[in-house]
């Protein structure tokens, strides 16, 4: 229990850094003067912590396949905006006895909705869809994010194809990092509950799991619906990171990224996807000076991966630490 009570207070404090300080996300770091270009990075990677760490959800502890994780990043990003941006100025005329803090508590809801509308659209391709299997559910998923990303660029209101601006600034450090704890804690938390062995069961063996009584199609809608949730809380931290979303911005290339850093880190190892995300995002930064080459490092490093170490770079991370045992795929 002491774990996740320090963690839990990792997540207060981050927590309450946010809460106190508003506008740009330097102003939410008063310990250290960071550039923008470094603070960036560091909430880039906090973002892709999150994608990884629920997608990880899906393809590493249910064992599904999917490859549309940035249509529901876009769902999270688009909900949010819409409630900062569109609805922003109504809102905080109605929230406006909280005073300066009602930027702030806007902030919190729209976040918070941007996560449950990417959690409805879970459950909506979900339900009909994930009783396939292997690479029937990774077609339909990757069709679910072209949908996705279509529907966004024939929505005027939503600015189309060119996108949506004048998002405000609200993400920070503290905003970021106290997300990613969470998901980190919630998604190890439930994975490791007794409810949780359901996904591993299902995993492992799903007609034996079936034999047993298991609702294989429940629980594999549940991850998905978590990992949506998750996702789309990511969206919303990343649109008022950038301060523009178009639906370019969650193309198939996104969901491949996010799906290198789960298989890079070890499908099911929440430790090792979480130092994959923020490797790779520093590794990206590296590389831009190589722009051209960079996918083809990044698949040379895929390859090389999966001929020597196919339970990823630091899948098995977790037999290191006393008390624990990793959750084998």
């Amino acid at each position: 229990m002491r774990p996740r009570i320090i963690l839990l207070l990792v997540i207060a404090a981050f927590a309450s850094v946010s809460f106190c300080f508003t506008g740009h996300p330097e102003a939410a770091w008063p310990l250290a003067q960071l550039d923008d270009y470094l603070l960036n990075i560091l909430l880039m990677a906090g973002i892709n912590v999150i994608l990884a760490v629920s997608l990880n959800m899906v393809n590493g502890y249910t064992g599904q396949f999917s490859l549309g994780h940035a249509g529901f990043m876009a769902v999270g990003a688009y909900g949010s905006a819409a409630i900062t941006q569109i609805q922003g100025k109504v809102l905080l005329e109605t929230f406006g006895f909280l005073g300066a803090a009602a930027p702030v508590f806007l902030f919190s809801l729209a976040v918070l909705a941007g996560g449950i509308l990417a959690a409805l659209a879970g459950l909506a391709v979900g339900l009909p869809s994930l009783r396939l299997k292997g690479d029937y559910l990774a077609i339909v998923t990757l069709g679910f994010g072209e949908i996705i990303r279509v529907m966004l660029q024939n929505t005027e209101s939503l600015g189309g194809a060119r996108g949506l601006t004048g998002i405000p600034p609200r993400t920070t450090l503290g905003w970021t990092w106290a997300i990613a704890a969470l998901s980190v804690y919630c998604v190890g938390s439930l994975v490791r509950s007794t409810y949780g062995r359901g996904f591993l069961a299902v995993r492992d063996d799903e007609i034996a799991a079936e034999a047993m009584g298991i609702h294989t199609t429940a629980y594999k809608v549940t991850a998905f619906v978590v990992g949506s949730f998750f996702a789309g809380l990511a969206g919303a931290l990343y649109a008022h990171m950038i301060c523009y979303i178009s639906p370019e911005g969650f193309s198939f290339m996104k969901s491949v990224d996010v799906v290198v850093m789960v298989i890079l880190g070890g499908m099911g190892s929440t430790a090792g996807v979480t130092l994959a995300a923020i490797g790779l995002t520093f590794l990206n930064e590296v590389l831009r000076q190589m722009q051209e080459y960079r996918m083809v490092a990044f698949s040379l490093l895929l390859i090389v991966l999966m001929i020597t170490r196919p339970q990823g770079l630091i899948g098995d991370l977790a037999r290191f630490l006393p008390g624990r045992r990793r959750l084998k795929p």
